[in-house]
């Protein structure tokens, strides 16, 4: 309970709601809204500013835009190609095979995108009639955008459903029949999901969740803000990261209550200068962790991070390239590495954890080079395995999708076998003696 007291007051930082009184027929520009609200409150968290620009209910990156694909701003590995929902679906099924074959599986997924990796794991669902005739889906969106592009892709039925109301609908909010089979249902929150086994997975999911900015002086620990570039602020000096625009870092004159609230985990001879804290990717997995022990299950999450080494990380991404996260608000992706250390210790104590390993050696490890060459063999021309062998070098390659994202899995801890690895967590160092021989 201690972690939802602190994420309330996190969230009095960070999920303010708007005082704009424009219509969604005239969004408001977001740039002179987040000025205003500068101008009269004074320098907001670097949290405030991200969980506003990108979900902000009128105007937020997420809320009514195309983002994701080659025509987005950014492309994920379920877009890439099929055999990465494919092989994500046979991991499902091994680890419900080993907890026992449960009457009833969840699939849950946070954040699910245009709803790709969904549609791609029910389709291998469907090839085991006895696994998929017990599974349901469950979207934990709170884009009305994307959640219409989830219908569309996982009915077959595209432009049949018109934006869902999120805000005030009972959960779920929205419930349709998936053209796999399996009846989808969307949530605004993790906590609305019902209880029962389930496969939680969450891809790219905890990087766009909002983090706190700190700044290591002479003082102490001190909260990075985002101010007005024009304001003469009160605070003691400016971040060392700069911007052109109408936006700049700030470092706090003094001890915030972030700073006193979400740095205790950090211990007094780290080097580092700079630090970012997501509590509430914290609340998060430790709710996962604890629906896992209590109802039995696993999950995958998948996104790019570090193990608690690396500092300045938030940055933005527009049109496939790096973008000043401080200019025009709105119009590009805001994202920040994910501190796996910082998960495992949210969730170790109730769960099993394992990982993180690179996307590179799970993928190999389940099998890719395999379906790889049955996809090929299936191909009529050249020019089609050629792409195959693209997509396939995008997803493991270690200068491309392969190093940069890492895979942790989280189990309930009352397997009777210690020593059982989940699939695709084998030893990375044997995995590549194995590819050698």
């Amino acid at each position: 309970m201690r972690l939802y007291r602190l994420l309330r007051v996190a969230q009095r930082y960070s999920h303010r709601r708007c005082f704009c009184s424009a219509t969604q027929s005239q969004p408001p520009d977001l740039k002179k809204y987040l000025t205003a609200r500068i101008a009269a409150n004074g320098p907001m968290s670097v949290a405030e500013y991200m969980k506003e620009v990108l979900t902000n209910p009128i105007s937020g990156y997420y809320m009514h835009k195309n983002v994701i694909g080659r025509d987005g701003d950014f492309i994920t590995s379920p877009e890439v190609s099929q055999m990465f929902g494919e092989l994500l679906g046979i991991w499902c099924i091994n680890e419900w095979v080993k907890a026992g074959m449960p009457p009833t599986f969840q699939l849950v997924e946070l954040g699910p995108g245009r709803g790709t990796l969904a549609d791609d794991m029910l389709r291998t669902f469907a090839q085991f009639p006895t696994f998929g005739d017990k599974v349901s889906l469950h979207m934990v969106e709170i884009s009305p955008k994307l959640s219409q592009q989830q219908e569309e892709k996982l009915t077959g039925n595209p432009g049949t459903e018109v934006e869902a109301d999120v805000g005030s609908a009972e959960p779920p909010y929205k419930t349709v029949k998936s053209r796999h089979g399996p009846e989808v249902k969307w949530y605004k929150d993790l906590r609305e999901v019902p209880e029962g086994f389930s496969c939680y997975i969450a891809h790219e999911f905890f990087d766009a969740l909002p983090i706190f900015k700190f700044h290591k002086t002479q003082e102490g620990w001190r909260e990075v803000l985002v101010d007005l570039n024009t304001s003469k602020s009160n605070e003691d000096e400016v971040a060392t990261s700069q911007s052109d625009s109408d936006f700049r870092y700030v470092i706090a004159g003094g001890p915030t209550f972030p700073a006193r609230a979400f740095l205790k985990h950090i211990q007094p001879e780290d080097p580092r200068n700079h630090l970012e804290v997501s509590p509430v990717g914290g609340v998060v997995i430790s709710e996962l962790a604890k629906r896992i022990a209590e109802e039995g299950g696993f999950s995958l999450i998948i996104d790019y991070g570090h193990n608690g080494d690396k500092t300045d990380t938030f940055r933005a991404f527009k049109n496939h390239k790096q973008h000043d996260a401080l200019k025009d608000p709105g119009t590009a992706d805001l994202t920040a590495d994910v501190d796996f250390s910082y998960l495992r210790s949210m969730a170790e104590s109730k769960v099993k954890v394992f990982g993180p390993v690179t996307q590179k050696d799970f993928l190999h490890n389940m099998g890719i080079l395999a379906r790889l060459q049955m996809l090929m063999n299936n191909c009529k021309d050249e020019k089609r395995s050629k792409i195959l062998l693209s997509e396939y070098e995008m997803l493991t390659h270690p200068d491309k999708m392969g190093s940069r994202f890492q895979f942790l899995a989280l189990l309930s801890g009352d397997d009777d076998d210690k020593d059982y690895v989940p699939s695709g967590f084998i030893n990375p160092s044997e995995h590549e003696v194995n590819n050698s021989e």
